[in-house]
């Protein structure tokens, strides 16, 4: 890391002492400032003419950054075996980076390695019922291949990650507190696991925050940016869950619920979402059919039945030249002309025209005004 990105990231690193409470006005003032180091640099009159804030709360930035110590807490991280990340980092999640109040810091203990993800959340106070598919949920996903976020809260989180584990899988945990402590402290031997099993605990806030209330919303929003899909179980109109379940649909990502009982008071959240046009997820084929196709390759079935969706069914049929070419299609929004695919994959024509051919007579993809666009 060269110096004048090692100082920009020191400078976030102080910044985050003030943004774990807010994030997405002073993202647009880094880029006003062309990055945190020049932010820090401005004097409060400036910042607060400048940047649209009140003069109260840019000397509250100033003052709240100044007592900090980021070299400090960055040598506290590495000696407690945590990364702490930044999105100049390689290893800064790129689903999180495309959210639009992406953390400015993201400490991480465990691995976040690059894989589909699913976030599964419910109320802390879940019936049976709920815990009961919530852990099947998990358990199928991390099965495919599919790592599970959630928050380590009591109830449908916990359930979640314990299946996950226990199916040998990867799962995800984010956190409102500092990753110096565990909430609630029941969990920590399941925090441990998490790790030893592959996964991670990740946290925008600074190692010794504390569990305080405006920390949990926040966290939420990283289960869903995390996450291509987030399944909520159970929960009431005012629960943590609801809150999920809506920062992912700001996200664009996919939403689904667990259908519940009419008369239980935790089914009145997913029922809602699912009246409103969420999908119902009855089983994690459900949840996998939801992801992006591009998403998809390099997954296993998905449930003990060996349940595959359509698009999977559909791509695993295909040549290695046939998925070469899905993929290049996939990944450019609004699809690709023939000739776009000869170039993108440097083949010749012939070669590029079998593939499509092939993609077409799986009905993969379809052609829309000389474009070819992902049919699955």
């Amino acid at each position: 890391m060269g110096e004048g990105t090692a100082a920009e990231k020191l400078a976030r690193v102080r910044l985050n002492f003030f943004a774990c409470y807010r994030c997405d006005w002073l993202l647009r003032l880094l880029d006003l400032y062309g990055g945190a180091a020049p932010l820090l640099k401005r004097p409060p009159r400036e910042i607060a003419a400048e940047g649209g804030v009140m003069l109260e709360t840019a000397q509250r930035l100033a003052a709240q950054t100044t007592a900090c110590d980021p070299e400090k807490e960055l040598l506290a991280a590495q000696k407690a075996g945590i990364k702490v990340l930044t999105a100049l980092d390689e290893g800064y999640p790129e689903l999180l980076k495309k959210i639009y109040d992406p953390p400015m810091v993201l400490y991480v203990r465990g691995e976040l390695s690059p894989r589909p993800a699913a976030g599964i959340v419910g109320t802390r106070k879940a019936t049976p019922y709920g815990l009961r598919t919530a852990a099947r949920l998990a358990a199928e996903l991390a099965g495919a291949g599919v790592a599970v976020a959630s928050g380590l809260a009591r109830g449908i989180d916990t359930a979640a990650h314990k299946a996950a584990v226990e199916a040998g899988g990867v799962t995800w945990a984010a956190l409102g507190t500092g990753l110096n402590m565990t909430y609630p402290e029941e969990n920590a031997r399941l925090a441990d696991r998490i790790v030893e099993a592959g996964g991670a605990l990740v946290s925008e806030f600074p190692l010794d925050s504390g569990p305080l209330p405006q920390n949990f919303p926040r966290r939420n929003r990283i289960i869903s940016g995390l996450s291509l899909a987030t399944v909520v179980v159970e929960g009431g109109f005012e629960s943590g869950a609801m809150i999920t379940g809506r920062f992912a649909l700001d996200q664009g990502r996919e939403v689904l619920a667990v259908p519940g009982p009419v008369d239980s008071p935790v089914s009145k959240g997913p029922n809602f979402f699912i009246k409103n046009g969420a999908y119902p997820a009855e089983n994690g084929a459900d949840i996998v059919a939801c992801f992006p196709p591009e998403y998809l390759f390099g997954l296993k079935a998905c449930g003990t039945g060996g349940v595959k969706s359509p698009a999977e069914a559909v791509l695993r049929g295909l040549s290695p030249d046939g998925l070469a070419a899905f993929k290049a299609i996939a990944a450019n929004e609004g699809g690709l002309s023939a000739d776009e695919v000869t170039v993108a994959l440097g083949w010749p024509v012939q070669r590029a025209a079998a593939a499509l051919f092939e993609l077409e007579a799986s009905a993969a993809v379809m052609s829309r005004g000389g474009r070819y666009c992902p049919a699955v």
